[in-house]
């Protein structure tokens, strides 16, 4: 097999902006592997806030270890390719997860099916969420609203901006202008104290939040649990949960009710699945979500979706942020609605550029 990078940016039609950081493109790279006659693509999104990974050093890792512990070894060989990979490095999950992905969308080619077909599912529609930027309340009202219109009908709020109060007053607002029918539910990237996080989310719970993603550090599991138990508003974990370790850290401390599984995160649809697993056999409800990325690691991540349901409305808006496509093919969106491709694999067939 033969193992290529590409660098990619790709320009978003509005600027993402949350506590963490504000975004103007979607840098990845994008890993194709191919079997000298068909082709299968990975995705790693640059999140310095994130997860700290570069694309030089994904791009690094996949020219380096991971190909050497690929050499030799047939397409065919999924399930020891994938061992090689997870094993070939510590860390680099998105790099990781690019070519792990990359090995699933080529077997699903050679067999002729989808990528979500091959995962075992028939389900070609995925509904997703949107997030709606940090902004000042009025701004945030606007956008809430032209979501709606726009199809969908679960909305993310950026919060954790370091002041609470008003966050909650820029909810409010949110809720006031789209009204009582679509779900709004909060991502505070790590944003809030323990306290803060308390009495905000209490002040909102009249609002019918339907969760709360992430309101403390990432590494204050004590914290993230005092929170959990004073509030009646699920709480969701996401930069705390890279692997399967951090999940059983999460269960043991009852930190929260919810796991946001990322596939750059945790490094690639083999331990995305154990980990829904994991999460469902101790009643963790899950999601799936994303990175700032394009329609390959959102694709691959709406596929694991349809084979794999979570307890909620996936986090799967990423690419619908671009304004235009890096790949030929994959994923459309419709609304709220992310279609996958009817052609093999993820349905990409090559760089627009």
């Amino acid at each position: 097999m033969k193992i290529s990078t590409h660098l990619v940016s790709a320009p978003l039609h509005t600027p993402f902006v949350t506590a963490l950081r504000t975004a103007t493109h979607a840098d990845s790279l994008l890993v194709e592997i191919s079997d000298g006659e068909l082709s299968g693509w990975g995705e790693a999104p640059q999140v310095w806030k994130v997860t700290g990974e570069s694309l030089a050093g994904a791009q690094a890792c996949v020219a380096g270890p991971i190909a050497a512990a690929l050499d030799g070894i047939g397409p065919d060989d999924l399930t020891e390719a994938l061992r090689r990979v997870q094993n070939a490095a510590v860390g680099n999950f998105g790099a990781k997860g690019a070519v792990d992905v990359a090995l699933h969308d080529l077997a699903a080619r050679r067999r002729g099916q989808t990528l979500h077909g091959f995962l075992g599912s028939t389900v070609d529609t995925v509904p997703t969420d949107v997030t709606l930027s940090a902004g000042d309340a009025d701004a945030l009202a606007a956008a809430a609203r032209d979501r709606v219109a726009d199809g969908f009908d679960v909305l993310k709020v950026k919060v954790g901006t370091g002041d609470a109060a008003a966050d909650v007053a820029r909810v409010r607002r949110i809720r006031e202008a789209v009204g009582p029918g679509p779900r709004l539910r909060l991502d505070a990237n790590q944003g809030w104290t323990r306290r803060g996080a308390v009495n905000a989310i209490r002040a909102l719970e009249d609002c019918d939040l339907e969760l709360v993603e992430q309101p403390v550090p990432a590494d204050d599991l004590e914290g993230m649990a005092w929170v959990t138990d004073r509030v009646s508003t699920p709480i969701l974990a996401d930069e705390s949960v890279y692997g399967v370790r951090d999940l059983v850290a999460v269960i043991r401390h009852g930190a929260a009710d919810m796991v946001n599984v990322k596939l750059a995160k945790c490094g690639g649809l083999g331990p995305a699945r154990t980990l829904l697993e994991l999460a469902r056999e101790h009643g963790i409800r899950s999601i799936v979500g994303s990175m700032m990325e394009g329609p390959v690691g959102v694709g691959a991540a709406a596929a694991l979706v349809s084979a794999y349901p979570t307890s909620a409305v996936n986090d799967l808006d990423a690419a619908w942020w671009l304004k235009e496509s890096p790949v030929v093919g994959g994923i459309r969106y419709d609304g709220a609605l992310i279609h996958l491709p009817a052609a093999p694999g993820l349905g990409v067939t090559g760089l627009t550029v």
